[in-house]
């Protein structure tokens, strides 16, 4: 049975692998293998993860992970970036384990916490163009596509973000 709870320290290897993986499997035929391993080892690195699963607030609520058998099979979370609006950062899972609810179960308690803690109207996320495991996820939850921009860290601007956004 998989079960979606607010992350703790004893998580915090199970979600660096299956964000790793997952981020390795979104974007392997998207970016370069230079730019992966950084964004994974900037974002996914164990002392961060643990800073991450430690604290929150309103600009990050802190992670949720799904777990079965005690294993983390996915992982999400997000924040507020203004005083009615949140932004899911980052929503990975195990990429065999896709196709069986378990992103929407994250998405729903990552917008459960926006709207009830922090009062979240509209919510907001990027997805790399070109990422066909994302969009039509974030299409058929109600996200509509609003702009593009330059994706986080990339400073030559080659690789393009889709905001999308969805009233809660």
């Amino acid at each position: 049975m998989i079960h979606i709870q607010k992350a703790n320290e004893g998580h915090g290897k199970g979600i660096k692998k299956v964000c790793s993986e997952g981020y390795w499997a979104t974007y392997r035929d998207i970016y370069t293998k230079e730019y992966i391993e950084r964004v994974i080892e900037e974002f996914y690195n164990e002392e961060r993860i643990l800073k991450e699963v430690t604290t929150s607030d309103r600009n990050w609520g802190g992670y949720f992970v799904a777990l079965e058998n005690s294993e983390v099979i996915g992982a999400g979370g997000g924040g507020m970036i203004s005083e009615n609006e949140g932004e899911l950062y980052v929503l990975y899972l195990d990429p065999n384990r896709r196709n069986e609810g378990i992103g929407t179960r994250l998405l729903d308690a990552i917008t459960q916490q926006q709207k009830e803690e922090f009062h979240a109207g509209k919510q907001w996320v990027s997805v790399q163009k070109g990422n066909q495991k994302g969009i039509p996820f974030y299409e058929a939850k109600g996200f509509v596509y609003e702009s593009e921009q330059p994706v986080y860290g990339n400073e030559q601007g080659e690789y393009r973000s889709l905001r999308y956004s969805r009233f809660i």
